[in-house]
């Protein structure tokens, strides 16, 4: 793997680790299965894109796409909390119904943003290579926002989330608005989802209205990975292994496909990621028995 295939992989994992971050409020903390993540994604995507061109300061148009996201996340809330959807069945509605936005958004199906100022700008020529800054620039912004939701969820209302998805009706009988926290952590999960997209597209130079298809998959991939290398209770130490999970992943698949004597393609990218969940999800159960077969024979 070449110096620029590395630090490419790191960077794409780390705006994957935005999903993941957010894959990992619906799934883990909330329990909800939450298909959004495949809309939302290229909707901040499309909406930073279409800001950009427009001449709006990348920060605020990163800001407005996260609550685009936001918004997203609150329709899937509202079908499943006011209107008893099942979850599954509202994610994909809204999923299904952001593919059509995201082209009413931009317009067409994609938008260049090659000669657009971005967040990055500002801190090309500054003596290191570019693909050496996209990752930096990105890995701060992950930083940031993995510190501020480890104590957001360390809160009284973050607790009270947690709670929600490990038991609604307990939670309910201390006084927990349950429904409302539905609605918050599914503003956020989405929110940084459609961070991700945003930063998607200015760190690649576009948005395409499919760049959300397997979304929901690359960013599980992240959390199982993570919670395989890094198991944790604390939960910075789980947020920080779904962003290590994320860029193991990125790497692992740059790796598979770069490999000539696999003889891999890019066009084997899916096969590649269906391979490493499988791995990730059975290595564990592996672990425990094997861990089993031990206390069994020490007896």
């Amino acid at each position: 793997m070449s110096e620029i295939a590395f630090f490419g992989a790191v960077e794409i994992g780390l705006v994957y680790a935005l999903v993941a971050l957010g894959v990992y409020l619906s799934f883990r903390v909330l329990d909800f299965p939450d298909l959004t993540v495949d809309g939302s994604f290229p909707l901040g995507a499309a909406v930073c894109a279409t800001l950009l061109v427009a001449g709006v300061n990348p920060w605020i148009a990163s800001l407005v796409a996260a609550l685009a996201g936001s918004m997203a996340g609150l329709v899937t809330a509202t079908l499943n909390v006011r209107f008893k959807i099942l979850h599954l069945l509202a994610s994909i509605l809204t999923m299904i119904a952001l593919f059509s936005v995201n082209l009413r958004i931009m317009g067409r199906p994609n938008v260049a943003l090659l000669m657009q100022d971005t967040v990055l700008t500002p801190f090309y020529g500054l003596g290191l290579p570019d693909h050496v800054v996209r990752p930096l620039v990105v890995l701060v912004v992950v930083v940031v926002i993995v510190l501020l939701l480890s104590r957001f969820l360390n809160s009284e209302f973050g607790l009270a989330m947690r709670a929600t998805g490990v038991n609604a009706r307990m939670a309910r009988a201390q006084g927990v608005q349950t429904d409302f926290h539905i609605y918050a952590g599914m503003a956020l999960s989405n929110g940084l989802c459609a961070l991700a997209g945003a930063l998607f597209a200015q760190t690649n130079g576009f948005a395409d209205v499919t760049t959300g298809i397997g979304t929901i998959v690359v960013g599980l991939a992240a959390v199982i990975v993570g919670e395989t290398v890094l198991p944790a209770r604390a939960m910075l130490w789980a947020l920080v292994g779904c962003v290590v999970g994320s860029i193991l992943y990125r790497l692992a698949v740059q790796l598979a496909l770069s490999a000539d004597a696999i003889g891999l393609q890019a066009s084997d990218l899916n096969l590649v990621t269906a391979v490493l969940v499988a791995v990730a999800l059975i290595l564990p159960r592996m672990r425990l028995k094997a861990a089993s077969k031990k206390r069994e024979a020490a007896r």
